[in-house]
């Protein structure tokens, strides 16, 4: 986005590799300790999608040519409801990530402006004069490397904090929230002579200790995602293949994919050790440096339960890159955007995590039955699907998408027609599982 704003950039990354060549080998067969969540399921969401059709839009046709398939929200109903404005954002890109990260590491090689230098890891930081304190450069493969501006984009371990207080630097204001919930997923692959269709099934299914769901993603590959409380006794043997099928299979969205006998293609891949982290380079009194702006995990990380991280980082690059000659000169406005636009998603994530980490762990009170009907809802009711869309898109806060009266009258007459609904759940009880899963 900067270098096709006439800006020239150079890019230090410290991974030696691109990706893309093939995507299998660089999926399946790539190590990257760094980067745990990149083996992982993802769904990019709304954001995703309408910053590079604004900023990029050879990258969105990229990923479509490389197998990446659209998905919008009204396709679980048989046809779409009238038209309103807004509708033509609810799609998500259904891919693995390599996906994504080949056609922008493609991207970027394109744009004569921005010099990509692989294998090449930044060691420090340069300053200047002046309070607050100036980053004027950055030291790497031996060399300064003078800057108008650095953008700090090396993610959620980022040394940059450390770095600033180190200079003598005000400290960045950190807000972080460990959360307890792990993570399993297997990756498959439909065969060419089998079936390809579960039906209309949801891709989510939830026992009171357990989330489980499909993840359906480019070139006939989708991964199977099973989350646990860190605390859960039974969270070691699911990396065994065989436990960890049979155990997805006691989740309808889960057995409805694995019945397609697709081929299997990974381990059984598990994350834990995650947390919410907001990292700000301002504080009461105004930015505590100059010249550098974090983006992405560095700025914002979220436990990926909501989908929200590369969405996030995708709308601070395209608002960096449209006020980068002003933030260059006075951080202090991203900074403040950040902090309107981005920080209440951040703090939606830690309320979400809170509850999740509460009910895996068993401990929660039971669930209300008028918000558990605004979820079951969505899946009958179009109007309220698109307000459940909106806030899984990053397009509306769920109290003002959900607070309407329309919205309201829809999910009343919904639990009219239905006097003894009671929340419950779909997958396994405590005692199905512990049978199937020894601890």
């Amino acid at each position: 986005m900067l270098g096709r704003r006439g800006h020239a950039v150079t890019l230090f990354e410290q991974d030696a590799r691109d990706a893309g060549e093939d995507l299998d080998r660089d999926f399946f067969g790539w190590s990257r300790p760094r980067v745990p969540q990149a083996v992982q399921p993802h769904s990019f969401l709304a954001p995703v999608r309408t910053v590079l059709r604004a900023e990029a839009p050879d990258v969105h046709a990229d990923l479509l040519a490389r197998g990446a398939r659209e998905y919008h929200d009204f396709d679980w109903f048989a046809e779409h409801p009238p038209h309103r404005a807004g509708d033509e954002e609810l799609v998500t890109l259904r891919t693995r990530r390599i996906v994504l990260e080949a056609a922008l590491t493609a991207a970027v090689r394109r744009e004569p402006a921005v010099d990509v230098r692989l294998g090449c890891r930044v060691r420090a930081l340069t300053f200047g004069e002046g309070r607050p304190v100036r980053v004027t450069g950055v030291q790497a493969d031996g060399q300064t490397h003078r800057a108008d501006l650095v953008v700090d984009a090396s993610g959620r371990r980022s040394p940059v904090p450390a770095w600033l207080v180190a200079a003598g630097c005000r400290r960045p204001v950190v807000d972080s929230h460990r959360a307890g919930i792990a993570y399993l997923c297997r990756w498959y692959r439909l065969r060419a002579e089998g079936p390809r269709d579960p039906g209309q099934v949801r891709t989510g299914s939830a026992a009171p200790f357990a989330l489980a769901g499909v993840f359906p993603s480019d070139n006939d590959t989708f991964a199977v995602n099973i989350v646990l409380s860190t605390t859960d006794p039974t969270r070691g043997a699911l990396t065994d293949p065989a436990v960890f099928e049979a155990a997805a299979r006691r989740f309808p969205a889960c057995a409805a994919w694995l019945d397609l006998a697709p081929e299997p293609r990974s381990a059984v891949l598990a994350m834990a050790g995650l947390d919410n982290r907001w990292t700000s380079l301002a504080d009461a009194d105004g930015p505590v440096v100059t010249g550098l702006v974090n983006a992405g995990d560095s700025l914002v990380h979220t436990n990926p339960t909501l989908g929200h991280g590369v969405a996030l980082g995708l709308r601070a690059a395209q608002y960096l890159a449209t006020h980068v000659d002003r933030i260059a000169v006075d951080p202090a406005w991203y900074h403040d955007w950040a902090a309107r636009t981005l920080r209440p998603w951040f703090d939606e994530q830690v309320a979400a995590d809170r509850v999740n980490e509460q009910r895996l762990a068993e401990s929660a009170p039971p669930p209300d039955r008028r918000a558990a009907a605004l979820a079951a809802c969505a899946f009958d009711d179009p109007v309220v699907m698109r307000a459940r869309a909106r806030v899984r898109h990053l397009l509306q806060p769920a109290d003002e998408a959900y607070g309407t009266e329309e919205v309201d009258r829809h999910v009343t007459a919904w639990l009219a027609a239905r006097p003894d609904f009671a929340p419950t759940h779909d997958g396994p009880t405590r005692e199905q599982w512990d049978a199937l899963v020894p601890a």
